[in-house]
């Protein structure tokens, strides 16, 4: 880990930041390079948890592609410095804001989507002209063993490279002293993660999860919000930072909502052999998963097979928030379901919880969805839509207090690893001599009217 750490510090203290035309090698070639592979991503995410190659394109490889072209098309911009005004008190001369590298950069990722939650923070790392060193989850082991391989064989350690292991050799990467730490996973691990990175003022993006609520009013499309929640929700067997964790149904229409949900579920065809339902990581969280079942409330599903890491896809209702199911994020295919009968109510009760990463709202009235954008708190969500504002490069991802600090993607990830650096250009000539001793009554007039 020191000697990981060591190399990027040394190559970036002697060479400073990537030139533009190092950013692009790199970010085009790891391109070619997965492209090239993608059978082998493909081979080594199923035999993990059985991931099929259209979710492994959609919700990985897609994402890091769009990724890498986002950047090498906009590099020259992003890099370009930012003129600003110049006030009246710094006359003559000229203001502008430098996006400069942080310099040596530690990515920690997820083990739920391993390839988009490692690489993509890397990408943007790369752009802005930073080294990075990038640690993936222990726990698919199979896909952290092939991005180290492809990325380690192919990049200099100096620019790019994959350290490997677990809680030992990630506590042992902590240690080392980054310009940037990237973590995403849960706030337990994050708050670790953001204590280590105190002893060293290292700054940190945390992205972190939450109970993520999704909210169906009387006046949504019952239809729509069906289809779209239980796919939301069972993408990726529910092994998603930003899936509706819970749902928040107007007692009008909860029946006809999970009518309408269970005929989604069952024309999805969700079942255990299906190729486009993925297994639970592994046999401790399909254990923790089963410990939130409550065989009383549930509505369809329920099936479990720990063995094989199998949770059908399961509807709970008449759930409280005092149930075991509503103590933390679920992290898996089980969606409990809470009535409400006054809007307002209904998010004052929300707002008590931890804020979450993401929130959803099902309406067609134009009130209900100004007071969720003005009154509730959460990194990022969708109106009449689950998830896919994470497809919108434009807009930033991120949470807020307990889901996370900071952001990325777009403009937003070359900003997170970047610092803005003010610049004040001088002329020498034309300076005022009303700074300067010996300082008069008239100085301070003009001082006065100056500042």
């Amino acid at each position: 880990m020191k000697e990981a750490v060591a190399t990027q510090r040394a190559f970036f203290n002697k060479n400073g930041a990537l030139s533009l035309e190092l950013r692009k090698d790199v970010l085009f070639k790891l391109k070619s390079i997965l492209q090239n592979n993608d059978e082998a991503l493909y081979a080594a995410i199923y035999a993990d948890f059985g991931k099929s190659k259209f979710d492994t394109f959609a919700t990985e490889l897609g994402i890091i592609y769009k990724e890498i072209d986002f950047y090498t098309s906009n590099l020259v911009r992003l890099t370009r410095p930012v003129k600003v005004r110049t006030n009246l008190a710094t006359l003559p001369g000229s203001s502008y804001v430098i996006h400069e590298p942080l310099g040596v950069i530690l990515v920690i990722g997820a083990w739920n989507y391993p390839y988009q939650l490692s690489l993509a923070p890397a990408i943007a790392a790369i752009a802005a002209g930073n080294t990075c060193v990038i640690k993936p989850s222990e726990l698919p082991a199979n896909t952290a063993n092939i991005m180290a391989k492809l990325i380690n064989e192919n990049f200099s350690p100096e620019i790019l490279h994959v350290v490997l292991g677990g809680v030992a050799e990630t506590t042992a990467l902590l240690d080392q002293r980054f310009d940037k730490m990237f973590f995403t996973g849960s706030p337990r691990v994050g708050k670790i993660v953001y204590q280590a990175a105190a002893k060293h003022l290292t700054p940190v993006t945390l992205e972190l999860g939450g109970k993520s609520p999704a909210i169906v009013a009387p006046s949504a499309n019952i239809a729509v919000a069906a289809k779209r929640i239980i796919w939301g929700k069972f993408l990726n067997a529910g092994q998603t930072c930003i899936a509706p964790d819970y749902l928040l149904v107007h007692e009008s229409i909860e029946e006809k909502m999970i009518t309408a949900m269970i005929e989604k579920i069952k024309e999805f065809n969700y079942h255990q052999n299906a190729p486009h339902y993925t297994q639970i990581i592994d046999k401790r969280n399909t254990e923790r998963l089963l410990g939130f079942i409550d065989r009383n409330k549930i509505a369809f599903g329920g099936n479990v097979d720990v063995e094989n890491r199998f949770i059908e896809p399961t509807l709970m209702r008449d759930v409280t928030y005092d149930d075991a199911v509503m103590q933390e994020e679920i992290f898996g295919p089980i969606l409990p379901i809470i009535t409400y009968r006054d809007f307002n109510d209904m998010l004052a009760r929300v707002r008590r919880e931890e804020k979450p990463l993401a929130a959803y709202l099902f309406t067609d009235d134009r009130k209900e969805k100004e007071i969720f954008k003005e009154k509730l708190s959460f990194g990022g969500g969708c109106i009449n839509d689950v998830v896919m504002h994470i497809a919108n490069e434009n807009l930033p991802f991120g949470g807020v207090g307990n889901s996370g600090i900071g952001s990325y993607h777009g403009d937003q990830g070359f900003r997170t690893f970047s610092h803005q650096k003010s610049i004040l250009s001088k002329p020498t000539w034309g300076e005022p001599n009303i700074k300067y001793p010996p300082y008069t009554a008239s100085k301070l007039a003009w001082i006065k009217r100056l500042i």
